[in-house]
């Protein structure tokens, strides 16, 4: 008998090779539901340009379904002086095809967001976390996402840590937090959503808005892989070990927590799958 599966993967070659050659940014706005200014407001402390569309589908969710604020805030604007300033502007470009609003920490971005300078003797973190911790107490976000602190890359890291820190400054914050993961899985998620096939196309337009990385690197076209394998990994380690997989396609793991009384809570008796028909603003009931 001949290989039943040739076809299949032929058929995924040829789709990623046509995707190849579909247009980088320049496409017209997503369409959005009015946000009112008083909204609840959601930041999204993204450690580099463009981590704002690939862990973004459940703030996507938020924005569409509860319209809420949603807020980037750039945490840095990555290490290479020469692109700061124009990865700002893909990331300005690629915020606005989604509806996100963007801020800044500061001027090109914050510097060396890495464990090793939280460990180091001097102002330069502090001077970080007091940043941070100004934008929160401006903001009084509903609910804030950050990478967990295993998600290998220094600086998602470094964020982590940097977003913990300056919590610990605010006081009467309450809020939920959502701990993503991209480059590093974690062991512990306890949420996975799924995202509609038109919300993922969402996704990869606006991270195409980032061009000059996706020209050196195309992730744009893998991140419907990414999702898929997030549902092969969140059926059983969000849903327990041997459970029926839900018939998703595409999904996000997180970690979905209360920050009350200056810690960490817990919010979730179990762990949650979120379909795309769900009522996202159920989660914070």
């Amino acid at each position: 008998m001949k290989n039943p599966y040739q076809q299949m993967v032929e058929r995924y070659v040829a789709l990623m090779d046509d995707a190849r050659r579909l247009p980088l940014g320049g496409i017209d706005e997503a369409a959005r539901p009015e946000i009112a200014p008083e909204a609840p407001v959601v930041l999204i402390f993204s450690p580099h340009p463009d981590d704002e569309c690939i862990i973004g589908g459940m703030a996507l969710r938020m924005l569409r379904e509860q319209r809420m604020r949603v807020i980037n805030v750039a945490v840095t604007q990555g290490s290479n002086l020469a692109r700061q300033q124009p990865r700002w502007e893909e990331l300005a470009n690629a915020c606005a095809y989604l509806g996100f609003e963007l801020i800044p920490t500061v001027k090109n971005g914050l510097e060396d967001i890495k464990t090793a300078t939280r460990e180091q003797p001097s102002s330069r973190w502090m001077e970080a976390v007091n940043c941070i911790a100004g934008i929160l107490e401006e903001r009084r976000p509903h609910t804030l996402f950050l990478p967990h602190a295993g998600d290998w890359n220094s600086t998602h890291i470094g964020t982590h840590y940097l977003v913990m820190d300056a919590l610990k400054q605010i006081s009467g914050l309450s809020c939920f937090v959502v701990e993503t993961e991209f480059w590093g899985a974690m062991a512990h998620p306890n949420l996975m959503v799924e995202s509609a096939p038109e919300e993922v196309a969402d996704l990869i337009a606006a991270l195409s808005f980032h061009v000059e990385e996706v020209k050196r690197n195309p992730y744009h076209l893998n991140l419907p892989a990414w999702m898929q394998d997030n549902v092969r990994r969140g059926g059983e380690i969000v849903g327990g070990q041997g459970g029926a997989v839900p018939d998703f396609h595409f999904a996000t793991l997180y970690r979905l927590q209360r920050w009350e009384d200056g810690r960490m809570v817990p919010c979730l008796n179990a762990g949650r799958m979120l379909t795309s028909g769900d009522d996202v603003g159920a989660l914070f009931a």
